[in-house]
């Protein structure tokens, strides 16, 4: 392909990491006062308009009618899950720090591999077998010290783990619908016509005027998540276009780590705003055994390969 540059790929792969590591954390401190619906209309309108606008800069405003019915239902499923993925994915973060919303979330792309075993018939190979089995033991690490308060009470931790779940499953059926509908479109055509339908939908439950509500650091805050929504999609789109997709999979599994970092230093600058990664030494152990068996199942076959 005459777009692929390596270098320029595996950059832009480690910006889409650094922007969905930090978005968490800006989330948090903005649904202090605005409503999880309404931040997310907020980051929908903005991507829309700006998304909008550059593809028809470039000519290449997508046309619906080409969809049909198959394409039409597949449309409104991909706008359904990934609106629904980020409402709960906010709306975990009312419960829990970033790191652990982050870490959890991990769990969309391997249920993603699993599915698409079962919908489309691919192939499980035995590296992404491993990679699964190290991720399961890795969230069981990450959680050491809360493992019975997950399973035998349910408070609001307990809740914002089962909210964060729910965000990785309904993202399954946006990644599914996405698959099916990229033989009508390209990417970015696909992403406008669910940003624009996402923020419709979120439109009669979205109370802008909540922006009143937020002092400087809020709406800087708010502004971030704006933006990330773009420069990230934008960012991973463009690395697929010019990277093998396995290895821009492999970089973006590095996000939750970023996550813990950025809290870790938000915390020693600003400690009146952000609270530590609360985590023991098994945490942070957990936590980089998940990230490792996530990147295991994008690039374990060549691992293997070489191996061999």
């Amino acid at each position: 392909m005459p777009n692929q540059n390596p270098t320029t790929g595996m950059l832009l792969a480690l910006v889409t990491a650094l922007f969905w590591g930090a978005l968490p954390i800006a989330m948090k401190q903005a649904v202090e006062v605005m409503a999880p619906f309404t931040i997310v209309w907020y980051r929908f309108v903005t991507a829309s308009l700006g998304l909008g606008l550059w593809l028809y800069w470039r000519k290449q405003l997508p046309v619906p009618k080409a969809l049909g019915v198959a394409g039409g239902i597949s449309l409104i499923l991909a706008s359904i899950g990934l609106a629904g993925n980020f409402v709960l994915f906010n709306s975990a973060l009312e419960y829990l720090n970033p790191p652990v919303v982050q870490v959890i979330i991990q769990l969309a792309p391997v249920i993603l591999l699993l599915s698409s075993v079962w919908v489309f018939k691919e192939k499980l190979g035995r590296h992404q077998i491993i990679g699964v089995t190290c991720l399961l033991l890795g969230l069981l690490l990450f959680f050491n010290e809360r493992l019975v308060e997950l399973f035998t009470s349910f408070t609001g931790y307990t809740r914002g783990v089962m909210l964060a779940v729910l965000a990785a499953l309904v993202w399954v059926i946006y990644g599914l619908a996405q698959k099916l509908m990229l033989k009508y479109f390209s990417s970015p055509q696909i992403l406008l016509m669910i940003y624009v339908i996402c923020a419709l939908m979120l439109t009669p439950v979205a109370s802008p005027e909540q922006i009143l509500l937020m002092d400087q650091r809020q709406l800087g805050m708010l502004a971030f998540c704006c933006i990330n929504t773009l420069v990230g999609y934008g960012a991973f789109a463009e690395a697929m276009a010019r990277w093998q997709a396995s290895q821009v999979s492999a970089v973006i599994t590095l996000a939750p780590l970023f996550t813990i970092l950025f809290v870790d230093l938000a915390s020693l600058i600003w400690p009146e705003f952000f609270a530590a990664a609360a985590l023991n030494v098994l945490g942070y152990v957990g936590a980089v055994v998940v990230v490792s068996g996530a990147m295991f199942c994008a690039i374990g076959h060549k691992l293997i390969g070489q191996h061999k």
